[in-house]
């Protein structure tokens, strides 16, 4: 889930128990045997550089190296089972956790060293990066896709096409996910939606879909792809909503060069290439939807006081139905 802090900055929205220290002791009494099974000891003092409405991060210094401890609200809190069953799977791109406790949402995780974006100073990772990226991806989309029904059985949330339709009715019924005027105009759209859900339904079937997918989550060092906190099953052309907005808002002027990235990735599935091509502008209209349900789960639990801009999320992503799709 991305947002507007800077990175490692504490929020001030994030539910009390992440900032308990009887949280702490508890999360640690977890982590420090589970640390101890893999030869590791504790070198110095925990550290906690995040801390948001949907997740927190513990950082612990060991004999082996930085650990880091992330924590997961209730409404992201299928991301544990979620690497736990990619690991039992031996799936590749994804992290491999130390430990998980599923029920509770903690999950160990190595230090997987900067981030594309910081390994490249703040700047964009560089085109040859984002097509190696998606290439990847893609295959890890393709290997995940026979285990939908496992992951769906784990709390993984439902966002396949045929679902979607309802999901929206349901978010344009409550007043305080959008406003009324925009709510009807949204509304009026719904036959549409039911058509582009359709068409997805007959393209490439519905499989893992990390719905936040850019250089601040993928690992510089092998492409690992991190926080799958926003994660779902759904189609999955629907990642490039975010990576092709990410895109064209930093390279207004090369729209070619993003479609040869989005062209590397397509060339992974199976299908006509003009008739993929154009399942892309749809699959980005139907996950508008799914990024307003992924920010309404991050906010959703016990003690979650999100921050106005977090609240005004779901509604923005509803309307962007309303603009036409980006070139």
């Amino acid at each position: 889930m991305s947002e507007p802090s800077a990175p490692g900055a504490p929020s001030t929205c994030a539910p009390p128990a992440f900032r308990d220290p009887r949280w702490r002791r508890e999360v640690l009494g977890w982590a420090l045997p589970a640390l101890a099974g893999h030869g590791l000891r504790l070198t110095g003092a925990v550290e906690q550089p995040r801390v948001r409405p949907w997740s927190t991060l513990l950082r612990l210094p060991t004999s082996g190296g930085p650990v880091w401890l992330k924590a997961l609200a209730a409404g992201t809190r299928y991301e544990a089972a979620l690497l736990a069953a990619l690991a039992r799977h031996g799936v590749d791109a994804v992290p491999r956790p130390l430990a998980v406790e599923a029920e509770r949402g903690w999950v160990l995780l190595p230090d997987g060293g900067p981030v594309l974006r910081d390994a490249a100073g703040g700047q964009d990772a560089g085109w040859a990066a984002w097509e190696s990226l998606l290439v990847r991806y893609g295959a890890l989309q393709r290997a995940v896709a026979p285990l939908a029904d496992e992951l769906l059985a784990l709390g993984v949330p439902d966002v396949r096409p045929a679902a979607v339709p309802g999901y929206l009715e349901r978010l344009l019924e409550d007043p305080g996910v959008v406003a009324p005027e925009p709510a009807r105009r949204v509304r009026a759209l719904l036959p549409r939606v039911r058509e582009w859900c359709a068409a997805l339904d007959e393209g490439p079937c519905a499989t893992l879909q990390h719905d936040d997918l850019h250089d601040g989550n993928v690992l510089a060092r092998d492409g690992t792809v991190i926080d799958w906190g926003d994660a779902s099953v759904a189609h999955p052309f629907s990642t490039l909503l975010v990576v092709r907005r990410v895109l064209l808002d930093r390279h207004p002027g090369e729209p070619h060069r993003v479609r040869r990235v989005v062209d590397a990735y397509l060339e992974g599935w199976d299908g006509d290439p003009a008739a993929l091509r154009a399942l892309v502008p749809v699959a980005e209209r139907v996950g508008c939807v799914g990024r307003a349900l992924a920010w309404q789960r991050a906010l959703t639990g016990p003690g979650v006081e999100p921050a106005p801009g977090h609240l005004e999320a779901p509604g923005a992503w509803l309307q962007e139905l309303l603009a036409e799709p980006v070139a």
